[in-house]
C-alpha cells in the first residue's frame, strides 16, 4: 500500500472518531432533562456505529449501509479485532438508530433506558479506540 493510500486511510479513521466522540459527548448529558432519552440513546448507538465503522476502515472492510451494531461487531470480529464477541449485548443500541428518533407507538424511551445505553456505547467507545491505538 502506498503512503498517500494510507494517509487517506487514517484521515478517514479519524473523521469516523471525530464524529463518535461528539455523538458521544451529547450522550454524556444523559441526566440533562431538557434533552429527551430518545435523544441521548439515538447518539449513544451513533457513537458506538461509527467507531466500529473506523475499525473496519482501518482495516479496509467493506460494510454495508447499516445501523445494525451486531452485523458491525461480527464484521469487526471477522477483521481479527479481538473481543468483539465480548459486546454482543450492545446489539440492543440498533433500536436506537432508527425508531427511537421519531414519534411511534412503540414505548418511549426512558431515562434509565437511555442510561443505560449510554454505559452500553462507551464500553465500546473505549474497546474499538483501544483496537485503534495498537493499531497506530
Amino acid at each position: 500500500m502506498s503512503d498517500e493510500h494510507d494517509e487517506v486511510v487514517q484521515k478517514l479513521v479519524a473523521e469516523w472518531v471525530r464524529r463518535a466522540h461528539a455523538d458521544m459527548t451529547v450522550a454524556t448529558f444523559v441526566d440533562d432533562d431538557r434533552l429527551a432519552p430518545e435523544i441521548i440513546a439515538f447518539h449513544a448507538q451513533q457513537a458506538a456505529e461509527k467507531m466500529l465503522k473506523a475499525l473496519l476502515v482501518l482495516r479496509q472492510v467493506d460494510f454495508p449501509r447499516t445501523h445494525s451494531i451486531g452485523a458491525l461487531l461480527a464484521l469487526c470480529g471477522e477483521a481479527g479485532f479481538l473481543g468483539a464477541q465480548e459486546f454482543a449485548e450492545a446489539s440492543s443500541l440498533t433500536r436506537y438508530a432508527v425508531a427511537a428518533r421519531y414519534p411511534s407507538e412503540e414505548e418511549p424511551v426512558s431515562r434509565q433506558e437511555a442510561k443505560d445505553a449510554v454505559t452500553l456505547a462507551a464500553q465500546v467507545f473505549v474497546w474499538t479506540f483501544t483496537q485503534l491505538s495498537a493499531s497506530e
